[in-house]
């Protein structure tokens, strides 16, 4: 089968082209380093011939909400468009659990506009809204820190894997379009600051961890926001069993 990657030099969307193409199908990686830019839609067309099913695993670092709801409307919408007209039949939205909770969040308001344009959308769809990936504490003490003291909000999260939402993302692509997919997470709930500390120190590195609610993520993500619903599709990686892989 011929499936797109959108973001696929990224994190998630380099495992799943691994997953895809360790399973026989046929991977166009799309990433404006690759010549396909979504922002403008050069080399869309071209990319999407004879694709049947797309992931869109894109991220975007902006921090203001205009601009990340600009980037993601953007992109989803020139994505889609070129879909159309390739005859794409499939079309795979990696979302977040609990972005329709929370306001304020920019990265969240951008993710809400790029769900909303999926799900109106004439490419059939599902979206698929994961939790936050094992590596999420690092990469926020990295945003946050300076002269070795990070500030990090205790979010109670329930992390996954990266190779196992890969996994998942792998398997819907050569599907039947679902919809809204049910929530997918990691086998247990995790306090923010600690996965942070722990993975800090199994990279021997030394940094203060200040725990407080005035940084990145206020208190409306805070208690069980972030967590995943009733009938959730639990990955089996735990983060201990990721930490340990990490060495």
């Amino acid at each position: 089968m011929r499936i797109a990657v959108a973001g696929a030099t990224g994190n998630i969307g380099r495992l799943t082209v691994a997953a895809l193409e360790r399973d026989g199908h046929d991977v166009v990686r799309i990433s404006r380093s690759l010549g396909v830019d979504l922002m403008t839609g050069e080399g869309l067309d071209k990319a999407l011939d004879g694709v049947e099913s797309v992931v869109d695993a894109i991220s975007s670092n902006a921090t203001d909400r205009d601009e990340s709801v600009a980037y993601f409307g953007t992109t989803t919408r020139n994505l889609l468009a070129a879909e159309e007209r390739a005859g794409v039949r499939h079309h795979v939205l990696l979302s977040i659990i609990g972005i329709h909770k929370v306001e304020g969040n920019a990265h969240y308001s951008g993710k809400r506009e790029q769900e909303r344009l999926v799900s109106a959308g004439s490419v059939p769809w599902t979206i698929v809204p994961a939790a936050q990936f094992h590596d999420f504490a690092e990469m926020v003490a990295g945003w946050m820190e300076q002269d070795g003291v990070a500030t990090i909000a205790p979010l109670l999260v329930q992390p996954i894997a990266p190779a196992d939402v890969a996994e998942v993302l792998a398997e819907i692509a050569v599907g039947d379009p679902q919809g809204r997919y049910t929530d997918v997470a990691g086998p247990e709930p995790q306090d923010l600051v600690d996965m942070a500390r722990r993975t800090l120190a199994a990279r021997g590195r030394t940094v203060k961890l200040v725990p407080t609610w005035s940084g990145l993520f206020g208190p409306a993500m805070a208690g069980n926001v972030l967590l995943p619903g009733e009938g959730a599709r639990i990955a089996p990686t735990s983060f201990d069993e990721w930490l340990a892989a990490q060495h």
